[in-house]
């Protein structure tokens, strides 16, 4: 039996937060198409200006653990009013830097504030709008996530081309203010502020523990694994993770409920979640620059070209959201895992520095086809399989992980491909450029692929959490009136 909190515009609440999401995930990977731009203008490798999008999502990674503390101790407006302020603060700066590392604490700024919407939107989501309506709102909302990062490269490419890319920023603080003046009007309050007691130990493990996983997973594209900035934050971040698992486990009021993970479905689910993030944004970092530096296209046709595989991720989400209520995950995530695995199998097989746009065009719509059946799907069924009192802790830890899968799979890739160059060149010293960053990108898609694999064996195993029709009679409790 589920919760509904009555608001007044539901649907008004949920679009701003949404849109707000979306900005900040557009983020992720909006600089991507810009990232030789970037470099050529300060003068920065690859494996530096990677930590735009790697420290972007660095910091949602360390920073949404800690949102389920925030949900408890700060009001639903407060949390989103100042969410959208720090984030257009981060873009405001971002745009007007005039070095890398200006640039690099703006992207961190904005981060802090996609931090703070994206779990307080799930959680939001689950509670304004009753069970059997949560497959039609969370395909939207898996739209958001997925369209977010993947629409990036192709927006960013028109903007770079036509305006340059600090407009990608001065664009996302128009949209920042304008979310801001309507969250101020049309925001109500529906969390329970219990104001727990503020653990610093959990806060620093965590904090230690994904910031030293993601650091040396990012460092490993200019270091070897032997050389301790790789091994030493590595080791300190597993033992800290470790640690900090055992302490939420067993202490009375944990930062982050990992007691969710008892839950199968919910277990599972946020698995193929992970896994599906990580090809996500490592198909949205590696195919910019195989566009731009193999195939050279400019920014915008390179943009254009991943138009048609996010066109059919738009038309798919509410298709599958709708029928979501009525067949279940199961069908969707096996269907839709294949199609990931053909998609990657096509981008493997086929890259080059010759290979024909068409090809690439079509392997990107199978693999956004196939993710627009995965996505929601598998968040939603995860989400029914909890109770009420567990939706905050659920969304930060399944947010949590998106994200460190997020920045693994850049960092990874950007690792790859970096290691991928460096052994075509041994092979082939004299090579053109197109033809070495090629050989590196299909490097990349090797492991893309195997990950593919793995969570098609996952999605064997999905089964429906809850009876929807059984929870359609659900309580219905008023929030309280919207505060100015």
């Amino acid at each position: 039996m589920s919760t509904q909190i009555q608001v007044e515009n539901p649907k008004t609440m949920a679009s701003i937060l949404m849109l707000g999401a979306f900005i900040g995930l557009f983020g992720e990977t909006a600089l991507n198409m810009a990232l030789t731009n970037v470099m050529d203008d300060f003068s920065i490798k690859a494996a530096i200006a990677q930590w735009l999008t790697t420290g972007y999502l660095l910091v949602l990674a360390i920073l949404v653990p800690i949102s389920a503390l925030l949900m408890r101790w700060f009001t639903t407006r407060q949390l989103v009013i100042g969410g959208l302020v720090i984030s257009l603060m981060g873009a405001i700066l971002a745009a007007l830097s005039p070095s890398f590392s200006i640039l690099l604490v703006g992207r961190l700024v904005q981060a802090i504030g996609t931090g703070l919407l994206l779990p307080v939107m799930m959680n939001v989501l689950l509670l304004i709008f009753p069970v059997h309506k949560r497959g039609v709102v969370m395909g939207i909302m898996g739209l958001v996530i997925t369209l977010g990062p993947a629409l990036g490269p192709t927006l960013s490419g028109v903007i770079i081309s036509s305006l340059g890319w600090n407009y990608i920023f001065w664009i996302s603080a128009i949209f920042y203010v304008l979310l801001t003046l309507f969250a101020v009007a049309k925001i109500a309050n529906v969390s329970d502020i219990t104001k727990p007691a503020i653990d610093v130990l959990s806060i620093l493990l965590s904090t230690i523990g994904f910031g030293g996983l993601i650091f040396a997973l990012s460092t490993m594209a200019e270091e070897a694994f032997s050389s301790p900035k790789v091994w030493a934050p590595l080791l300190v971040g597993v033992i800290a993770l470790i640690l900090f698992g055992v302490r939420q486990m067993t202490t009375t009021q944990p930062m982050v409920n990992l007691r969710v993970f008892k839950f199968p479905m919910f277990t599972l689910g946020t698995l193929i979640m992970f896994l599906n993030i990580l090809v996500v944004l490592s198909t949205a970092i590696l195919l910019p620059l195989y566009l731009k530096g193999a195939l050279l296209f400019s920014a915008a046709v390179a943009g254009l070209l991943m138009l048609p595989g996010n066109a059919i991720n738009v038309i798919m989400a509410p298709i599958v959201g709708s029928l979501f209520d009525k067949l279940g995950p199961r069908p969707f995530v096996l269907m839709g895992s294949v199609f990931v695995l053909i998609g990657n199998i096509m981008f493997m097989s086929t890259i080059s520095a010759t290979t024909p746009s068409w090809q690439i065009v079509v392997a990107f719509i199978a693999l956004f086809f196939g993710i627009s059946m995965v996505m929601m799907p598998s968040q939603t069924n995860a989400l029914n399989q909890l109770p009420r009192e567990l939706y905050a802790d659920g969304s930060a830890a399944m947010n949590t992980l998106n994200q460190v899968a997020g920045a693994a799979g850049t960092a990874i890739a950007i690792t790859l491909f970096t290691a991928g160059q460096s052994n075509f060149l041994i092979d082939s010293p004299n090579a053109a450029q197109p033809e070495v960053l090629a050989a590196g990108v299909k490097y990349a898609f090797y492991f893309i692929t195997g990950i593919s694999v793995v969570t098609l064996i996952a999605s064997l195993f999905v089964r429906k959490s809850v009876d929807v029709k059984e929870n359609v009679k659900s309580t219905v409790k008023t929030a309280e009136p919207v505060r100015n």
